[in-house]
């Protein structure tokens, strides 16, 4: 499963402002800068969402790492 759809079904977003937030955080943006600038790319999403998207992104791609090790070892 993508991890834009995890999240789309975890946090009950739309799929398309999950993935400008993943795309917008892997560039390097920020939290406040995302929250603030663009709000046009990511559908009005405030702080707080970004956030929670940001801190699901990375349990997630920790999820896959662990999941990925365990399978090598």
């Amino acid at each position: 499963m993508n991890i834009a759809t995890f999240l789309c079904t975890a946090l009950s977003l739309s799929e398309s402002s999950i993935q400008k937030v993943i795309e917008l955080l892997d560039e390097g943006a920020t939290i406040p800068f995302i929250a603030r600038y663009r709000k046009e790319a990511t559908g009005g999403l405030d702080e707080v969402t970004v956030a929670a998207i940001a801190e699901g992104l990375e349990k997630r791609r920790d999820f896959e790492k662990r999941k990925e090790f365990i399978l090598k070892t």
